[in-house]
């Protein structure tokens, strides 16, 4: 019975939401996005528009690639050649593959050289490591993102590949979006949405539910918040992959800019959703997959250059920065 009382539970999280302006000296939209190491999905949402611009689109099938090397033993990270070759000349960032963060061995190399090991308790006794207990309770794939050629001459000797990110473009109908506007985070009664039914509504769109409420629908009753408005089309772009933050960051300045000229659009939206079994979210806050896994972004960019940052992860993850 509390094996079954549990699945009943709804997963809870941490959901953060702030308000600031792109031209603000004191943003912090580059540093939540440049902490923010493992990125597995980035989606953006571009109301009244039915085709996206040369330049955008090449941005978009500019964030590759990454690469899978099989059976890396761990002590290559610690060695002089790797360092040398990548640590000190650049970034690197690794993730183990295919592996259940609260169950697994997982380990993470951040871009700054850090090592993270997240060990079961039989391993960490075996490495004679001085470490601290997680608050959640062999040889992997591991995946990497740093300089192509560099990439595959040096880990020539594994079972290394070279992978491109995939990506999804659809014209959206007829769309009902909700209201908003950019210096009211709570929203109106009548007048405008809050800024956690939005969060809400932009899960409901990524995931491709249908948000007609029809009384014969039996897989979901959500619609969208009120009050709303239907745009004739919007753009959905979805990359999926090993997504880095510099890829990110240069996204996010190009659909600042999409205002540069006059748009119909009020708002576009930029959504990022890190890998559920990273052993770390921002920085290096410990992560654990739970019920959920969750530790994602979402910037709301108004056309005035305001924007809405929302940061979400696992309630017993250590809130977002």
């Amino acid at each position: 019975m509390a094996t079954l009382r549990r699945l009943r539970e709804v997963p809870r999280h941490l959901l953060v939401c702030e308000k600031s302006n792109f031209g603000n000296h004191k943003s912090r939209h580059r540093h939540i996005i440049q902490t923010h190491y493992y990125n597995y999905r980035v989606s953006f949402l571009i109301p009244e528009c039915g085709i996206l611009s040369e330049e955008l689109k090449n941005l978009v099938m500019q964030t590759g690639p990454y690469y899978f090397v099989k059976n890396l033993p761990l002590h290559e990270f610690i060695t002089h050649e790797f360092i040398s070759t990548f640590i000190k000349k650049g970034s690197c960032c690794a993730l183990t593959y295919n592996t259940n963060i609260d169950e697994d061995n997982t380990v993470a190399l951040l871009p700054n050289g850090t090592l993270i090991l997240s060990l079961d308790k039989d391993t960490y006794e075996e490495t004679g490591l001085q470490g601290r207990p997680s608050q959640f309770s062999g040889r992997k794939i591991m995946k990497f993102r740093s300089e192509e050629s560099t990439m595959m001459s040096y880990f020539s000797k594994y079972q290394i590949q070279e992978r491109q990110p995939k990506v999804a473009l659809s014209t959206l109908r007829d769309l009902q979006c909700p209201v908003l506007q950019s210096s009211e985070l709570e929203g109106t009664p009548d007048v405008s949405c809050r800024a956690l039914e939005l969060f809400d509504w932009l899960g409901a769109i990524f995931s491709n539910v249908d948000l007609n409420n029809e009384p014969n629908n039996f897989i979901s009753t959500y619609c969208c918040p009120q009050p709303s408005t239907v745009v004739a089309k919007a753009y959905l772009c979805t990359i999926t992959g090993f997504i880095l933050p510099e890829k990110i960051c240069l996204l996010l300045e190009h659909l600042c800019h999409y205002y540069d000229e006059p748009k119909l659009a009020p708002w576009v939206t930029l959504s990022v959703q890190g890998f559920a079994d990273s052993p770390v979210s921002w920085g290096k806050n410990e992560h654990g997959f739970r019920k959920g896994g969750e530790h994602l972004y979402n910037f709301m960019i108004f056309n005035n250059q305001d924007y809405w940052l929302q940061m979400a992860v696992g309630a017993n993850d250590h809130c977002p920065p």
